[in-house]
């Protein structure tokens, strides 16, 4: 049999190693104009004062403003030591916050980078951060991996409230745009959870749960990702391998649904070319007719789990455990440009065998390189 003397052969199975190479092979492609960094990227969120830039939430610790365009760092916020999950701004973009694995919130100016407020309460990972503005006031709210919802006084820190209703962690917490009007005073955060419901809770009246006992129960199992369209209808991206649209109107029951391989991470959607985007585990990012529910298009380039997307203007950027920032252009040009080069590569790996100078299957010729391994 086989044997190896490298360190990282040891204790592993041959499909383990093949697909370590599977990989490795393809960390070299350069589609979508990887940006690489040096851990794994685990959420991304638009500059609120920047159209060319973003901000990624690191495995390491680390947040950091990456400029698109240049893929130079602009700026570095420290102070955790454990995995930051997810990052939002204030409602006037100075601050950013960021959920981490040590159960806190933490906080930094903008423009200085300087470390300012942690907020505390939660007894397990923060998952997901949102800010918003209620009265007089600015507003933090977490969702942790131990069920629950805390708001807080974004200014003092104080605890305002807690919010429980799910029987499981907080995947998801995104603001209703309806209940953001000019005039409102009645924000409502949307969340989704470990126990495949989705809950809807009013921050003006004691964060009232507005879904009770009749949670919205779109999906068998995790809801990791929630996006608010033009319409005001909600989007999901969930563990069942499906992404779907509940419909506002009709009591948030679902009108499309689509079927992917493998956990859906992350969704957004494209108004203007009526696009549905989504980043799913099996390192693909997938393009989505919004009226038919047919896959458009298939963007490959990252060799791990997508985790993110954002949209800036009529460019899609995702983000994955590959530590890279990769950018893929909706232009129905350079959508066209890429289903050709697509089909082009498709064909070239159909004629082309794994190895053009054996007529042997793959198998065989694992067979063969056992046998003359061990003589």
């Amino acid at each position: 049999m086989a044997q190896s003397s490298h360190r990282d052969d040891f204790f592993q199975t041959t499909a383990a190693l093949d697909e370590q190479k599977r990989k490795t092979a393809k960390s070299q492609n350069t589609n979508g104009a990887p940006i690489r960094l040096q851990s794994k990227i685990l959420a991304i969120a638009a500059d609120p004062l920047s159209a060319g830039s973003v901000y990624v939430a690191q495995s390491g610790g680390t947040v950091r403003k990456v400029i698109l365009e240049t893929g130079e760092t602009a700026a570095v916020f420290k102070g955790p030591t454990a995995p930051i999950t997810s990052i939002c701004f204030s409602p006037d973009g100075q601050l950013l916050f960021a959920g981490c694995w040590d159960k806190k919130i933490w906080s930094w100016d903008v423009a200085s980078q300087e470390p300012k407020l942690r907020y505390e309460g939660h007894t397990d990972f923060v998952r997901s951060v949102v800010c918003v503005r209620l009265g007089d006031q600015d507003v933090l709210v977490s969702g942790g991996a131990d069920a629950q919802i805390l708001s807080f006084n974004l200014v003092t820190g104080q605890r305002l409230s807690t919010m429980k209703g799910h029987t499981k962690g907080i995947q998801d917490l995104i603001l209703d745009p309806v209940s953001l009007g000019p005039d409102s005073s009645e924000p409502v955060v949307v969340s989704a959870g470990s126990d495949r419901e989705i809950r809807r809770f009013d921050l003006s009246i004691g964060s009232q749960d507005l879904t009770g006992t009749d949670a919205i129960l779109a999906h068998d199992t995790n809801v990791h990702r929630l996006f608010f369209d033009g319409d005001g209808d909600l989007w999901t991206a969930s563990a069942d391998k499906t992404s779907k649209c509940l419909v506002r109107e009709d009591g948030w029951k679902s009108n499309l649904t689509l079927v992917h391989p493998d956990y859906v991470r992350d969704v957004v959607i494209h108004e203007q070319g009526g696009w549905v985007i989504t980043a799913c585990r099996d390192e693909e990012v997938r393009v989505w007719n919004r009226s038919t529910g047919q896959l458009h298009h298939t963007f490959s380039g990252h060799y791990e789990e997508v985790t993110g997307l954002v949209l800036l203007g009529s460019t899609v950027v995702s983000v994955g455990i590959d530590a890279t920032i990769r950018q893929w252009s909706l232009k129905p040009s350079d959508l066209e440009i890429a289903i050709a080069k697509a089909k082009a590569t498709t064909t070239e790996d159909e004629e082309e065998p794994a190895n053009p100078e054996s007529m042997l299957t793959e198998e065989e010729e694992r067979e063969l390189a056992e046998l003359m391994a061990e003589d």
